[in-house]
């Protein structure tokens, strides 16, 4: 067992064999020794093989993130979820019914390996068959609340980002002025989109439903890492698969729509949202790659990030959201 007892430190520096003993004190898995470091950036996630079954995945949670309860509260929505037959990818209970784990400063989960391609977003009937499992995510979702999990809220997606990049003199100094002025009028303008779209039903939703969480295989999809499950409107939950030009976005909507009305009712007014959510998601970006800068693993990640170029770009990328968010919103017919 590692005898480093902060959870920061240990998660840093979280070793293979380490991980491999965390598996294998669950009694349920002998590894075989194979591992491979999946795609993840918050978490530490990696396939295992196992002797005698199938690889699993284990998650190994970024101490100070989550609480104990808020994770157990995302494991049961996605054991809900695969209980109703929708296509997620939910932990793995042991013989106590525990999904998260702790092995010395570590909390792991284990999850089924599932294997696929990301969807083909030009493709009508996949932005359909999406449409119906995000429908099903949706109604299952909202006949309970989550307790433990934030909100989608201008105060933290933009108000709290802000202030931090603002605080941490992450903006140029040449950007400063620019940057401050520019992200007040974003302030009011999302709050103006919020008014428009009105009382609509808060969820609990994944959160971060983008491509790369979708895993396509020739049965169809899985929907992977509920990390960031949160609640809020219905429309976060799709509007990451909605970019390009008007008429495009129009069309790959109705697709959508078509599939999600089927199981779950969609109230039009949350499209005043589309612009304002993506504005929000930049912010909120931008901020957590700061917030995580000093994470020997974020430097290598994203080399691009904090240089002259990146910061212009950013703030030609939120004057682009300003202009949009002024627009009419998406009609859905």
């Amino acid at each position: 067992m590692t005898t480093t007892t902060d959870p920061v430190h240990a998660f840093r520096s979280l070793t293979p064999d380490q991980m491999l003993d965390a598996i294998e004190s669950q009694k349920d898995y002998l590894s075989d020794g194979r591992f491979l470091a999946l795609n993840s950036y918050e978490n530490r996630v990696y396939r295992i093989g196992v002797e005698e079954g199938p690889p699993v995945v284990a998650k190994f949670y970024r101490p100070d993130r989550w609480s104990d309860e808020a994770i157990i509260e995302e494991h049961q929505f996605t054991m809900d979820l695969a209980e109703a037959e929708i296509p997620v990818v939910a932990p793995i209970s042991n013989v106590k019914g525990e999904t998260l784990h702790k092995y010395g400063a570590f909390r792991y989960a284990i999850y089924p390996c599932h294997g696929g391609r990301s969807p083909e977003l030009d493709d009508p009937d996949h932005l359909e068959q999406l449409g119906r499992f995000v429908g099903r995510i949706h109604a299952l979702g909202a006949t309970s609340s989550y307790q433990y999990r934030p909100k989608i809220e201008i105060q933290n997606y933009i108000i709290q980002p802000r202030r931090f990049l603002l605080d941490n003199h992450f903006i140029p100094d040449h950007l400063l002025t620019a940057y401050t002025t520019l992200t007040d009028d974003l302030i009011k303008q999302a709050e103006i989109g919020f008014d428009r779209a009105g009382d609509v039903v808060q969820l609990r939703l994944h959160g971060d439903l983008h491509p790369s969480n979708i895993l396509w295989s020739d049965d169809g999809p899985h929907i992977v890492d509920f990390d960031d499950a949160r609640t809020g409107p219905a429309i976060q939950d799709l509007w990451m698969f909605l970019s390009g030009e008007r008429a495009y976005m129009s069309a790959k909507l109705a697709d959508l729509l078509e599939g999600y009305t089927q199981f779950f009712e969609f109230n039009p007014a949350e499209l005043h949202l589309v612009e304002v959510l993506r504005t929000l998601r930049i912010i909120y970006h931008a901020s957590w790659i700061a917030s995580r800068w000093e994470d020997p693993a974020f430097p290598i990640a994203f080399p691009w990030f904090n240089t002259l170029q990146y910061w212009e770009s950013h703030v030609l990328a939120l004057r682009e959201q300003a202009a949009l968010m002024n627009e009419p919103p998406l009609v859905w017919s």
